[in-house]
């Protein structure tokens, strides 16, 4: 068994190879073969955990990707199994490898969706995955110029600076959601935000719109004239979009009869399906999936394998449980 540090895993993987694999796995999924299993999710006053699953029997592998989220910070941990005997082939520390598939998603969603000539985007939120929500747009699109806008003017304009280092083009501090997407063919949301922001009047005609935040129920960025207005909906994962995003739940509803427009990204991918003409916005809504996590720890644990990288711990064995039998009282005389 081998344990990869979070270092180790940016080292193995990029967001370009994750791409690459991501785009296998969906197929994968889309033709019924890669499988997924339901999210579960717990929830308390401050803090949430989290389990996904998923599984690539033409690959022999299967794994879960668990993780407690609280205000003070977070773990996460990728178990990854050989699906012939069930060994434990490596562990993950899964907070790169969470940013790394959650970017590259968005990036793979630009790639299909985006019009092809967008050369200039927004980002709603300057958090953790914000910065690399960017990167995974810039390998797919020629972006030269990029708005952002964050509720704070003081960690707005850092995350701006750090934008100008990491890319090299312009980057304009937006002092309202207004004008960070005004006229921008290409709109990322990553916020935590509890009630929606974005809406239809803001949008350029045509954007794409890669809402990356608001998975929790209790979370939304767009308002509904955004869904609305969408002649292609897109979700990487049906399922957890119909338990997860509020936005899409509130629009179709929350029994599944009405989500029959709303189309897998696999699907997509398979089918070759392209934006519609005339429609006034694309709608794509990351949720995260345990596919897209197996497909990036798969690519790691190979990688590691070919390069000698990561810790080897011994196999998990089972061992007798132990006990301690309870004594008689001592008898009265």
């Amino acid at each position: 068994m081998r344990w990869l540090t979070e270092t180790q895993v940016a080292d193995l993987v990029d967001i370009n190879d994750a791409m690459a694999a991501l785009r296998v796995g969906f197929v994968e999924e889309a033709d019924g073969i890669a499988r997924t299993v339901d999210k579960a999710l717990g929830t308390w006053e401050g803090g949430a955990m989290h389990a996904l699953g998923s599984m690539m029997p033409n690959e022999h592998f299967a794994g879960f990707k668990t993780w407690a989220h609280t205000a003070a910070g977070a773990t996460a941990i990728y178990a990854l199994f050989d699906m012939r005997n069930g060994r434990l082939l490596s562990v993950l520390e899964a907070a790169t490898l969470g940013q790394i598939r959650t970017s590259a998603v968005s990036g793979l969603g630009a790639d299909l969706l985006a019009p092809p000539e967008a050369d200039e985007m927004a980002i709603i939120g300057t958090g953790a995955q914000a910065l690399t929500q960017v990167a995974a747009v810039t390998t797919v699109r020629p972006i030269r110029r990029l708005r952002v806008f964050s509720r704070r003017a003081e960690p707005r304009a850092a995350f701006v600076q750090r934008a100008r280092e990491a890319f090299g083009i312009e980057v304009i501090d937006s002092p309202t959601i207004e004008a960070a997407v005004d006229g921008v063919p290409l709109v990322t949301l990553i916020t935590r935000s509890s009630e929606p922001f974005l809406t239809a009047g803001m949008l350029a005609p045509g954007a794409l719109v890669i809402a990356a935040g608001a998975i929790l129920p209790a979370q939304a960025e767009c308002h509904r004239d955004v869904l609305r207005g969408s002649g292609l909906v897109v979700v990487d994962s049906l399922g957890n979009a119909q338990r997860g995003s509020r936005e899409l739940r509130d629009h179709f509803g929350e029994g599944a009869d009405g989500w029959s427009g709303v189309r897998p990204l696999g699907a997509i991918l398979r089918d070759g399906v392209t934006r519609p003409a005339g429609s006034a916005f694309t709608f794509f809504k990351p949720m995260g999936s345990g596919l897209s996590d197996l497909a990036v720890a798969t690519m790691a644990h190979e990688r590691a394998k070919d390069r000698g990288v990561g810790l080897i711990i011994d196999q998990p064995s089972r061992v007798m449980p132990k006990w301690r039998a309870a004594t008689a009282a001592p008898m009265e005389i």
